[in-house]
């Protein structure tokens, strides 16, 4: 066989590979049935259990690796909430995972995500609604009803990662944020202090607007 022509069929060959690879943004697949430190594959109560928050938005119940070990290496995550009317997970983004989030009960519950095109998907979800997050999608939930909210979200990352979007903006240089947000440097220093606490909580605002029942 010609060199070159042998040199043509091995470059299609590692083309055709690198075009058909799959790209490997998600957990790595197990390499064991299951994690050796999981002695029990049934956690009780995440509401006591579980990593547990309050905020005055409500009550948000999550696991890690760490608080059942059943979990490591499977490439998912879980986490339930009980949501006060106008209470609100603050707009966020998951890095590494897509969200599938059901509505149990009370609500009504908003939802949405904004995708990369800067288009919004904004539904409104009843009990034994399902709404699902792309990867990487800025989206938020608010309780638009009159009774809490219990939902419950899972997400295919034992590691998803959470960042808060207006947390992480103002993070930023303020001449920076002040030209991204067409603000002057005093302005932007007086938004950033009425900022809540940067974390998981579930919030509320009285100054917001919300009224429970109006939507």
């Amino acid at each position: 066989m010609d060199s070159r022509f042998r040199a043509f069929l091995v470059g299609m060959l590692l083309l055709q590979c690198l075009h058909f690879s799959p790209v490997m943004a998600a957990d790595p697949d197990p390499l064991v049935d299951f994690s050796p430190d999981a002695h029990n594959f049934t956690l009780r109560n995440i509401f006591m259990n579980g990593d547990v928050s309050h905020g005055p938005g409500g009550t948000r119940a999550a696991l890690d690796t760490k608080i059942f070990p059943a979990t490591t290496s499977q490439g998912i995550t879980y986490v339930q909430f009980k949501m006060v009317p106008c209470g609100i997970n603050l707009p966020h983004t998951h890095p590494r995972a897509a969200e599938l989030l059901t509505l149990v009960s009370g609500g009504p519950l908003q939802v949405g995500f904004v995708d990369t095109n800067g288009v919004a998907h904004i539904d409104i979800l009843y009990p034994g609604d399902v709404t699902v997050f792309p990867r990487g999608m800025l989206h938020f939930e608010q309780n638009v009803g009159k009774t809490i909210a219990f939902y419950i979200s899972a997400l295919d990352s034992q590691n998803p990662g959470t960042l808060t979007s207006a947390g992480a903006l103002f993070q930023l240089p303020t001449v920076a944020l002040a030209t991204t947000l067409n603000q002057t440097g005093a302005a932007v220093t007086a938004i950033n202090s009425t900022l809540y606490t940067y974390g998981p909580s579930l919030q509320m605002s009285s100054v917001s607007g919300c009224v429970p029942g109006r939507y």
